[in-house]
């Protein structure tokens, strides 16, 4: 439930645990008297037919100073999918996949909250996806004028050095 971060119903629920509904349905309850106890920062709501684990209201203080550290540091996952962005924008999620090569969904939508990136169009192709590109938010943060300074720059750095084969 903590990894999943949308309401799950009791029958995927027992599903995914290979148990009876009913049993799920004992086990909620359990668990929901004991994320009441004071000491705990989660709770246990039922929302949208399905169940999730929550922060406490109580603990919204502590939540939102963490986003505040948070917000200032970029993870190496998002520096590198913002830098595909950057450099081969307008590009869609599924091309910024391939050259990753793992999915980005959270890195993404992480880089389009931060108003780091946005949506710029729809690629004429089967299923219009979506097109990604920088932002003027992205040019403050990097110090640049425009998108071309940035590949201005990156034609002056030297080629990476080939690794020689036996």
């Amino acid at each position: 439930m903590f990894a999943s971060g949308d309401p799950l119903p009791i029958d995927k629920l027992a599903q995914i645990l290979e148990i009876p509904e009913e049993h799920v349905a004992l086990l909620l309850e359990e668990l929901a008297q004991d994320m009441a106890s004071a000491e705990r920062g989660l709770t246990l709501v039922q929302v949208a037919g399905g169940y999730q684990l929550c922060t406490k209201p109580e603990m919204a203080d502590f939540v939102s100073r963490l986003a505040q550290v948070q917000e200032g540091r970029l993870s190496m996952a998002a520096m590198e999918t913002l830098a595909i962005i950057a450099f081969k924008q307008p590009i869609t999620k599924q091309e910024i996949e391939a050259i990753r090569g793992v999915k980005i969904d959270k890195v993404l939508n992480n880089l389009v909250e931060r108003r780091l990136v946005r949506e710029i169009g729809r690629k004429e192709t089967i299923g219009r996806p979506i097109l990604y590109g920088t932002t003027d938010e992205f040019l403050k943060c990097f110090g640049l004028k425009s998108i071309e300074e940035l590949l201005a720059l990156a034609a002056n750095l030297p080629e990476p050095a080939l690794e020689k084969q036996p």
